[in-house]
This record gives C-alpha cells, structure tokens and sequence, in this order.
C-alpha cells in the first residue's frame, strides 16, 4: 500500500504550485518527515501531469532495450535519477536506482527479467549421491561392487530356498519373528 494517497499528492502540488509556500513549510504543515517526496512530486506533475502522480495499478514489464537506454541515458548525461524517470516517462524513479545497481553488478544480464518463485524439484539432483560416487577410489569402487554382488547373492539363495519349499522357508522365518517378538516382551 503506498505511503501517501492520489488525493493527497495532488492536494500539496496544487498548493506549493499555487499557494505561497515552500517545500520544507508546506512539509511541515503536513507532517512529513521530509520535504523530498514533495519535491518528486512536483517534478513528476510538471513533466507528466496527473499521471506522474498516480500509482500504476499493474506492473509494468520493460524491455532489456528500455532499461538500457535509461541507464546509458543517466550515466552519459549525468541525470539524476528522478531527471531519469522524468525523461522516459517513469513516475518512480526507484525503477532507475534498481536498473543502474543490477547494470553495474552484471552488465546487461542483470537487466533481464528473471522468474519469481521457487525452481522447480526436479530438475534438483541428489549432490550427496554424485559427491560420493566421485569420491570412490578404484579400489573402494571393487569393494562396493563386492558387497553389492554378495548381497545380490544371499538374495538370490534365499529365493532359490523358498522356490524350492515355501512351507519350511514360512516357518523359518515364523520362528525368528517370535523368538524376537518373546525377547522384547521379557526385557
């Protein structure tokens, strides 16, 4: 929500343009803090009109062409950045402040629009898996690869047993479950 209404934007213009006193006064009158935002708007109407008060309702997506020009614009010129804003039409020179800083830090890659949100999980791969792999040396490789066919193995036996009699391998495996099942009831 912005800080100060239309209606009140218009109000203090209307008044120092008209009336007989001065930024700071007029500020004060009103309270403000600063008499800064008083002086944006008055430049902002003077350029723009009504418009270079009103807050836009959409956001507005600009051109990476845009954005260059104004920034290319500022710092040929030496505008300052409310001049800026004036210049192409922006009623918000934070827009210029923000275009300038990402065109210093990354050139004109920081000028282009980025998506909004979190990335997607799946294009995420699992790092500790891949770490851990490329770590291995040839020889804990072979032992890996070692353990992983001995377990394939005692699968493939306790497979094999149960193919060749189900019934013993059932009551086997009935019998560990209860021996097990009667130690954690006496403890």
């Amino acid at each position: 929500m912005a800080k100060y209404s239309e209606e009140f934007k218009i109000k203090l213009v209307t008044e120092y343009l008209y009336g007989d006193l001065g930024y700071t006064l007029l500020a004060r009158k009103y309270n403000m803090p600063s008499s800064t935002p008083l002086k944006i708007w008055v430049k902002s109407y003077k350029a723009q009109g009504m418009d270079g008060l009103k807050r836009r309702r959409t956001k507005k997506g600009y051109s990476v062409q845009f954005k260059l020009d104004a920034v290319q614009f500022m710092i040929e010129t030496g505008a300052s950045y409310q001049e800026t804003a004036v210049q192409f039409h922006l009623n918000n020179p934070s827009l210029i402040v923000r275009w300038l800083t990402a065109f210093r830090k990354q050139g004109i890659e920081g000028l282009k629009t980025r998506s909004k949100g979190r990335p997607s999980m799946s294009k995420k791969t699992n790092k500790y898996i891949e770490k851990e792999e490329k770590k291995l040396t040839r020889e804990e490789e072979l032992e890996r690869e070692n353990e992983l066919l001995r377990l394939e193995n005692a699968y493939l036996k306790k497979l094999r047993a149960f193919r060749e009699n189900p019934d013993a391998f059932h009551e086997k495996h009935k019998q560990r479950w209860h021996s097990n099942s009667k130690k954690k009831d006496s403890d």
